[in-house]
């Protein structure tokens, strides 16, 4: 469960470059805090909320990257479509393998980094989901990016107490 860091793109904005490489650095400490552990580690609910560490990244790749990044950027008509049918990123079913979840979120990073590494930080969304936002809205890559940034790595955070919570790991980036 590894994420390979974007090569430089000719032509990417160096800004968005720099911002996808704090990004990265998030996906590398999400799937980072999960190595190691079993199938049904990675199925438990260690808080009252009851979401499991497996729900979480269901949650990542689909309700963030898919949506912030094909749907939200890109305005990729089967990614809203796929949003519209997706009825619970958290819940994932007893029949789907773990490996399956952690590869969807590695094939939807794969994906988002294409949008990101072709779009320039200013550029707008194609699409905006007005209905779900209010008056609220990220007007550009770079603050769906900033945004994204802040979202995972507060999901990583959630991920870090779940995982001491089941074996007593902590995750640690030393320099």
């Amino acid at each position: 469960m590894t994420v390979r860091p974007m090569p430089p793109q000719n032509g990417m904005d160096t800004e968005v470059e720099t911002l996808l490489a704090y990004q990265e650095g998030q996906r590398r400490h999400v799937l980072g805090i999960l190595d190691g552990l079993s199938e049904a580690d990675l199925r438990r609910p260690v808080l009252p909320s009851g979401w499991s560490c497996l729900g979480l990244v269901s949650h990542l790749a689909l309700d963030i990257e898919r949506f912030w990044f094909r749907a939200v950027m890109a305005g990729e008509q089967t990614a809203i479509d796929e949003l519209a049918a997706t009825t619970d990123a958290w819940l994932v079913g007893p029949d789907v393998p773990a490996e399956q979840v952690v590869g969807s979120y590695l094939r939807e990073i794969e994906l988002a980094n294409a949008v990101i590494s072709s779009t320039p930080a200013h550029a707008a969304p194609a699409w905006w989901p007005a209905e779900l936002f209010g008056s609220w809205r990220l007007d550009n890559l770079r603050e769906i990016l900033l945004h994204v940034i802040t979202e995972t790595a507060c999901h990583a955070g959630h991920l870090d107490a779940a995982r001491e919570l089941i074996d007593g790991r902590l995750w640690r980036v030393l320099a």
